[in-house]
């Protein structure tokens, strides 16, 4: 069964469809990448499986593990397995990382009928994720990404997704504002997630992080739909050539 099936799906912003019958399989343990022009309901697909309000389904299906992502709220779908890696991640000042980084996670384990990290047991896990992640320790102690650079915010996103363990994780954009160096720690941590039972959707504009995080499929967005898919060969030809050939497939 596959890990996440997106059929014929409409999705309205303000009365504008900007998803014109969009389908996406992903399977258990495989790499997507999407790429597209803006304006190509990228991020609005991502937005849609995550549940993000504001958003008009008006035709389609979501089904996450064979269940009905639609009947879900956000935090339902994130206990079931779902993250998703924010382009712009947005700061909270008064709430320490560290801090946050907990509750959310016990919030999770609670939702599936788990029992909650200690704080010691806590402490111990998120260190060792930190340190694999070259993130600080004084990072933790900071508010949630206030006074980080875009390079630290990715970082703390990549933390996250390896604190929470989900079983597909959408990167929406993770690699935009990076340096090089910043993209290959980032790309690393990415990279130590990979697994025969996790997934990932990596969502972006260019080539250049797929040289890091090479995906089993690539796929084209246009117009509001999927119009090509392949293998990592695609994202090179999109790079020599560009998005203005698939307008009309659109």
């Amino acid at each position: 069964m596959p890990l996440l099936e997106v059929r014929n799906l409409h999705v309205c912003v303000e009365g504008r469809e900007i998803l014109h019958g969009l389908d996406l399989t992903v399977n258990a343990g495989k790499v997507h990448a999407i790429m597209g022009p803006n304006g190509s309901g990228k991020s609005t697909l991502s937005h849609v499986i995550t549940g993000k309000p504001g958003y008009q389904i008006t035709a389609g299906r979501l089904l996450f593990k064979g269940e009905d992502l639609l009947a879900m709220r956000p935090d339902q779908r994130a206990a079931k397995g779902l993250f998703l890696a924010f382009q712009y991640p947005v700061e909270i000042p008064g709430v320490t990382t560290m801090n946050f980084l907990r509750t959310a996670l016990n919030a999770q384990r609670k939702a599936r009928g788990q029992s909650g990290y200690s704080t010691p047991h806590f402490l111990k896990k998120a260190r060792t994720a930190a340190k694999q992640l070259n993130i600080p320790q004084s990072m933790l102690k900071r508010g949630v990404n206030v006074g980080f650079s875009g390079g630290e915010k990715k970082r703390n996103e990549i933390l996250q997704m390896a604190l929470f363990e989900p079983d597909l994780c959408i990167l929406d954009e993770i690699d935009s504002g990076l340096d090089i160096d910043a993209l290959r720690i980032v790309a690393d941590g990415i990279n130590a997630m990979r697994s025969p039972d996790r997934s990932m959707i990596m969502i972006t504009h260019y080539q250049r992080l797929l040289n890091y995080v090479v995906p089993d499929v690539v796929h084209v967005m246009s117009k509001g739909r999927v119009v090509k898919s392949g293998d990592k060969q695609l994202a090179l030809e999109l790079e020599a050539s560009g998005y203005a050939q698939f307008e009309d497939a659109a």
